[in-house]
């Protein structure tokens, strides 16, 4: 399958055209152990990958999370597998919530590649191993010797720090350290309402069963509509959206005259009102022929994600 060029990729981030997805902390709660578990994080992962999410956020659901491998295993294995091969040692050590990670598949994503003499080269995620004088710091960034670069002006980095290089050749080295973030999603702990709540959030769509069924005839309206960013809800196994905001199906969507009024999509209805109803757009169902009662969170990722990302 051909990949999105690169020029409308990196249009879409200069305009702070965000995806944002959304899933919570008890999204393993079904998993027998925690190898299923790891293994189940690592099809999330490869569905942030394979459709350029940005941002992926695990939100807080204590009802739900059983905490059989510790707070905050859902988060640590996906900031893991979104770490290049090349410093995963480096940057995590031995940890307790990484003792499978060896199950996760790879991600293989693909190198941001600029255009014009400002732009070229490939983007890479780097390590500061030394911090020196005259601004320069020592990076490892995969190549075969970790490299001295100079740190762009008011710009302040630490040792231990990630950096993003943009590396234009290989023999020679040619490379620098760019203020831009790198290739791949990025992994956020964070509250729901915070996150739907950001000035780029975009469309605010609750992926559910209980929501709007996705049909082919409104597919290009809504397409258009999230080519100017969206964040996308998801609930856990067994436990749907409604049951860990508890709320009604459906329930906290902004009204649609209020959209009419001004005309924005992130406007939200509770800034005249102390009703919890304007948290997202719509509610949407992304599968709604299902053959089997449950679609784990994973398989509505890749069946959600594969609709509103069509160019």
């Amino acid at each position: 399958m051909k990949a999105p060029s690169q020029s409308s990729e990196q249009t879409r981030k200069r305009y702070g055209m965000t995806r944002s997805v959304l899933v919570p902390s008890s999204l393993t709660r079904e998993a027998e152990d925690k190898r299923e578990a790891t293994r189940k994080l690592g099809y999330v992962a490869r569905a942030a990958t394979i459709f350029r999410v940005d941002r992926l956020v695990v939100y807080p659901d204590e009802s739900g999370d059983d905490g059989r491998w510790g707070d905050g295993f859902v988060d640590t294995v996906l900031r893991y597998a979104a770490t290049p091969p090349y410093l995963r040692k480096e940057a995590w050590g031995k940890r307790d919530e990484l003792e499978y990670v060896g199950v996760l598949p790879p991600l293989r994503v693909r190198s941001q590649t600029g255009s014009g003499s400002n732009d070229s080269g490939s983007l890479r995620q780097g390590i500061v191993t030394e911090v020196g004088s005259d601004d320069r710091v020592r990076v490892n960034c995969g190549l075969q010797h970790p490299v001295s670069l100079v740190v762009p002006p008011g710009m302040e980095v630490h040792e231990g720090e990630r950096v993003t290089v943009r590396v234009s050749s290989r023999r020679p080295v040619r490379a620098r350290i760019v203020n831009e973030p790198p290739p791949g999603y990025q992994v956020l702990r964070e509250g729901l309402s915070a996150s739907l709540a950001r000035d780029d959030a975009g469309v605010r769509i609750a992926a559910s069963r209980h929501g709007e069924p996705l049909s082919v005839a409104r597919l290009d309206s809504l397409v258009e509509r999230t080519r100017t960013g969206m964040t996308v809800v998801f609930g856990a196994p067994e436990r749907g959206l409604p049951e860990i905001l508890d709320v009604e199906p459906g329930a906290e969507t902004i009204p649609s005259d209020a959209h009419a009024a001004d005309g924005d999509d992130n406007t939200s209805a509770e800034a005249d009102t102390d009703e919890p109803y304007g948290r997202f757009d719509l509610w949407l169902n992304t599968v709604p022929n299902q053959g089997s009662e449950v679609v784990r969170t994973e398989e509505a990722m890749f069946a959600t994600l594969a609709s509103l990302t069509l160019e």
